[in-house]
């Protein structure tokens, strides 16, 4: 861990409600997508400064396929974030995880339909690597972390990722757990996709709420069980931030780091002024503007 760590957490407003957090501020910053989510609370904790956005705005306002992931990220990334950790609550496709139980992400399966995944949708094309979607060492971290709190935690799983803002259907599911995933959920995409193109280390905390619509013994999915489970849970994904801080790894040994380094594709020439204007936050240590 460094004194220039920036730890930035993207989930539910209470998460920033932290022991021992100082400095507290609300910031709003301006994005070429348009608002981020809420304004960003920032704090420190010891020597790391910490970033805090409720993906759905604050007073849960913003449905998971209305969400921007672009501006959230781009938000985090100019204040300076060095580490992404996204918390999230799913449904368990497992019987071995159970309602309260945590879930650290190493896989996705992306059914969304209808979002902007990428920053690179018009000038510059860009083809980030995704085969391993999440950075190792700070999800490891962030298991070790939620372990220190008593949680009862899963290292790894794969996360689908459905559109939404509907449950599944009894069909879907059952058919997803054919696929083996773990988890189920709506928010996730393409936040990690995003995360990966600003060349942010990403890990995700799932919290598991429910057993969707599969389970023959358990009652399906309903909002009032999440909530429900998510309340209890939420004390203890806060201390799993305020554990993390102390052990976040070298972001630059991430292969998050340098993302870029390789998959910027369009000659100089023929990038358009505007788009190398919109991404002059991303891509200028790549392509100058001048």
């Amino acid at each position: 861990m460094g004194s220039q760590d920036v730890l930035a957490v993207i989930g539910g407003s209470g998460l920033y409600e932290i022991p021992g957090l100082t400095d507290v501020k609300a910031t709003r910053v301006e994005t070429p997508y348009g608002p981020p989510s809420d304004e960003v609370v920032e704090g420190r904790l010891g020597e790391t400064r910490l970033l805090f956005l409720p993906r759905h705005g604050r007073g849960h306002r913003i449905a998971p396929h209305r969400i921007d992931s672009r501006a959230n990220v781009c938000a985090l990334k100019k204040l300076g974030a060095t580490h992404l950790v996204s918390v999230s609550a799913v449904g368990s496709m497992k019987e071995g995880i159970a309602p309260g139980d945590f879930v650290i992400v190493d896989q996705f399966i992306d059914l969304t339909k209808g979002r902007t995944s990428t920053f690179f949708d018009n000038g510059i094309v860009a083809h980030v690597g995704f085969a391993d979607p999440v950075c190792g060492d700070l999800s490891s971290a962030l298991a070790g972390a939620a372990e220190r709190t008593g949680a009862r935690v899963h290292r790894g799983g794969t996360y689908v990722c459905i559109e939404g803002p509907q449950f599944s259907t009894r069909a879907e599911s059952r058919l997803y757990r054919t696929w083996g995933v773990s988890v189920i959920g709506m928010t996730a995409m393409p936040e990690a996709k995003l995360a990966r193109e600003a060349e942010l280390p990403y890990a995700l905390l799932a919290l598991s709420t429910d057993y969707d619509c599969w389970h023959e013994a358990e009652a399906d999915v309903s909002l009032e069980a999440v909530l429900k489970v998510l309340g209890e849970n939420v004390a203890r994904a806060r201390r799993t931030v305020g554990e993390l801080v102390a052990a976040l790894p070298d972001p630059s040994t991430s292969h998050a780091t340098g993302a870029l380094s390789a998959a910027l594709v369009t000659s100089r020439e023929r990038i358009p002024p505007e788009a190398l204007a919109r991404l002059d936050w991303l891509v200028a240590k790549y392509i100058p503007s001048v």
